[in-house]
């Protein structure tokens, strides 16, 4: 391991609680992701803290220092039982550090989606790295991004199809965003009335559209949603 991913690991033990551990192993076990992880009970704000330590203490990173400082903690190596809290500290490592990204860091956030299966982590991955990355990329960037995005529509895995419907929700928020590519979006997921989507695995991307549709009720109410089926 190395010193900044040594620094972090300890750091959120020394903040670990069991009772806090047990709650989260009970709530997230319902998920899928949930049933194969660790949990040290460490709060959110000391997740947060301690990220926020190691920057100071390990200033200056590079590109590929925070990209394999993130996979360090996300922990997916064969033999090992991954962290919730490393994974948490993962995203918000990635989220501090979401200018430096590149267009080719969405592989590697596509492996953390693919595995991660709990929406603890996979909707912060969405929103707040995955969509502010590709908000950040240059015009050909970007075109060759959200094909990236198009092809996560179509992917059976639910996850995926969900990181990608909430990815512009952050740029929503902020009065921009591909209003219309959501919509598109969101008109193919509710279109699917059978098939491999119509079970528990749709049920997670539905929720996506839903969650989208709630906050742009509440903050954008000029932008209307017109379903596909009338």
């Amino acid at each position: 391991m190395s010193d900044a991913g040594e620094f972090i690991d300890l750091s959120l033990q020394r903040e670990s609680s069991w009772r806090r551990a047990d709650g989260l192993a009970s709530r997230l076990e319902m998920e899928p992701g949930g049933k194969g992880l660790r949990f040290y009970g460490t709060s959110m704000g000391a997740v947060r803290g301690t990220v926020r330590d190691a920057g100071r203490r390990y200033p200056g990173l590079s590109h590929d220092e925070i990209t394999a400082l993130s996979s360090e903690l996300w922990g997916s190596k064969l033999g090992t039982v991954p962290v919730f809290e490393r994974r948490q500290a993962a995203v918000v490592l990635l989220q501090a550090n979401v200018k430096l990204l590149t267009n080719s860091d969405l592989t590697r956030l596509e492996g953390f989606i693919r595995e991660a299966q709990v929406r603890d982590l996979v909707d912060p991955l969405a929103v707040d790295v995955v969509g502010p990355l590709v908000g950040g990329l240059d015009v050909l960037a970007r075109v060759r991004a959200d094909s990236v995005l198009d092809r996560w529509m179509r992917e059976p895995d639910a996850w995926l199809r969900r990181a990608a419907l909430l990815s512009p929700l952050q740029a929503l928020r902020a009065g921009a965003g591909d209003w219309d590519r959501f919509v598109r979006h969101a008109n193919a997921v509710l279109g699917e009335t059978q098939g491999p989507f119509d079970d528990g695995d749709g049920a997670v991307v539905r929720d996506a559209v839903s969650r989208v549709l709630a906050e742009m009720a509440t903050r954008r109410p000029e932008l209307q949603f017109t379903s596909a089926g009338g």
